[in-house]
């Protein structure tokens, strides 16, 4: 039960733009320690990121850049089983310390939700995020501040291995393999998610073992590859895939030439109807398409 818990917020839809981070480290089962700090991103801040953590720059005024705490980051996760929610915190570490042309650390990394989806059946399919996770085990936290969420990280996995009676090393080996090797009763179907939202209108059905399953997806702006083939490499990761942004999206792609004008004004109407959304407490993702490719390993 050693390891360290990870969790980032960023300031726009670069994932190298962190804003914040926190480590907590777990020495067997308990907290040992826990290390945050804000974080410079010496870039501009989304309205959409803004509202979901609340960082703006006058906050990060002063605090340190990336590249001066990435010794701090490096001493603290280098050689250690990491665990994170979900794999945008691993993506946007790796795309940070590439940012900087610096090595990032070499760690195992290990995503708390695909333990959830493996260790409990009925979270298999939907209801493993980190909030609803959280209540179901009465961990209290403040969601969205990086060091609060790191911490819940780390509990949820706790709760896995001490329900299962399955240590650290299985799980990083069985996350790798099929959800459906132990949750042979799931449903699996490819419309499962679209049965859970009738309205939804589906381009094409994500893989329900993919690693982001349970997303539903938008693409816009001009992309590198063909729509087709990005609705393609998303369905395989296990996003449903939609042609409009509605209140059930929850990532919106943009081309990598659109993200410079989303500080400005001149965005598509998809991406205006996300921010509309947005203001109305639906949270959306945007992401660039590069950091979507190496979200989803490609």
């Amino acid at each position: 039960m050693n390891f360290v818990a990870l969790d980032v917020e960023t300031a726009n839809p670069n994932l190298s733009s962190i804003c914040q981070i926190g480590i907590v480290k777990f020495d067997n089962g308990d907290i040992s320690e826990k290390w945050g700090s804000l974080v410079n991103p010496q870039d501009y801040f989304h309205p959409m990121n803004i509202s979901v953590h609340g960082i703006d720059s006058h906050h990060v005024k002063n605090a340190p850049t990336f590249p001066d705490i990435a010794n701090e980051i490096d001493k603290r996760i280098n050689g250690e089983v990491v665990v994170i929610h979900t794999g945008f915190d691993k993506s946007a570490i790796s795309q940070a310390f590439g940012k900087f042309r610096m090595q990032p650390p070499k760690c195992s990394w290990l995503d708390s939700s695909s333990v959830a989806r493996r260790a409990w059946d009925d979270v298999s399919q939907r209801g493993y995020g980190l909030k609803p996770l959280a209540e179901r085990f009465g961990i209290e936290f403040s969601h969205h501040d990086a060091l609060e969420d790191a911490r819940a990280a780390g509990l949820i996995l706790l709760r896995a291995m001490i329900e299962t009676g399955i240590g650290i090393e299985e799980w990083l080996r069985r996350v790798s393999l099929p959800i459906s090797t132990y949750h042979h009763n799931s449903n699996h179907t490819p419309s499962h998610r679209s049965s859970m939202f009738p309205h939804l209108q589906v381009a094409q059905h994500g893989n329900t073992e993919g690693a982001l399953f349970g997303e539903t997806i938008v693409f816009t702006g001009s992309l590198s590859v063909t729509r087709q083939e990005a609705a393609e490499l998303a369905a395989h990761a296990g996003c449903e895939v939609a042609n409009n942004v509605t209140k059930h999206t929850t990532l919106l792609v943009v081309g990598d030439q659109d993200t410079k004008l989303l500080a400005g004004h001149d965005k598509s109407i998809k991406h205006r109807k996300a921010e509309e959304l947005s203001a109305k407490g639906i949270r959306i993702r945007i992401l660039g398409e590069s950091d979507f490719k190496a979200l989803i390993g490609k």
